[in-house]
């Protein structure tokens, strides 16, 4: 296996990586600033309450990107598997 199969096989593991929790991220980043903001204003500084909405909000971007997710990494496993015969030798 040639170093340019190597970096090209990691490349797309990266990829299908940030694509997956991608949304997951986003959504985590949106309701925590949105939370940080209703402290900013609220002048409440409890610390649990960033983590409870964040993870709540996760749980349900979960529920809905789920099966696309659960897809995205099915179809690069499967890729991986089907060219198994050329990194092995």
């Amino acid at each position: 296996m040639s170093p340019d199969q190597v970096i090209s096989l990691a490349e797309r593991g990266v990829y299908t990586i940030l694509i997956v929790v991608g949304p997951l991220l986003i959504l985590a980043l949106a309701v925590g600033l949105l939370v940080s903001i209703f402290q900013a204003t609220t002048q409440i500084q409890e610390q649990t309450l960033a983590f409870i909405p964040k993870i709540i909000a996760v749980f349900i971007g979960i529920v809905f990107f789920g099966p696309w997710m659960l897809q995205r990494m099915i179809e690069f496993t499967i890729s991986i598997f089907n060219n198994i015969s050329r990194v092995v030798g």
